[in-house]
């Protein structure tokens, strides 16, 4: 890529967080990884070897070019609204933290069945270089 003569390497964005979900819901967030498979980021997911109790996390973890972090967005917003098998149970809840080389800390929100987009934190600097 180039801007006015100068050459301007991909921008990075490094991604980690996890989803809180049930049974029911794990089976979706994997049907909806697949939907999105890359082959290449895709790999940045992550589960448990075998669920145990009533609560399932889901994490991904990577380094991902700025210009496809929609891809990931995208699969998290789908995620976000899945409805838990019992009604008495939470929606999907997750926590992400995002560092862009430049521009700095984000963290995204998975509640109330939405993906919610907030500037970093101050408690969250040390997290802030790639």
């Amino acid at each position: 890529m180039t801007l006015e003569g100068v050459e301007v390497m991909a921008l990075y964005i490094s991604v980690r967080g996890w989803l809180e979900c049930d049974r029911l819901q794990l089976s979706a967030v994997k049907e909806i990884i697949a939907k999105h498979a890359d082959g290449h980021y895709s790999g940045g997911w992550g589960f448990p070897i075998r669920p145990f109790n009533w609560t399932s996390y889901v994490f991904y973890g990577g380094d991902v070019q700025e210009g496809d972090i929609p891809w990931l967005r995208d699969q998290l917003a789908e995620m976000a609204v899945l409805s838990p098998a019992d009604k008495d149970d939470s929606d999907m809840q997750g926590l992400f933290m995002l560092t862009h080389e430049v521009e700095g800390l984000t963290e995204w929100q998975i509640r109330n069945k939405g993906l919610h987009e907030l500037s970093g934190d101050e408690r969250h600097q040390y997290l802030g270089s790639l």
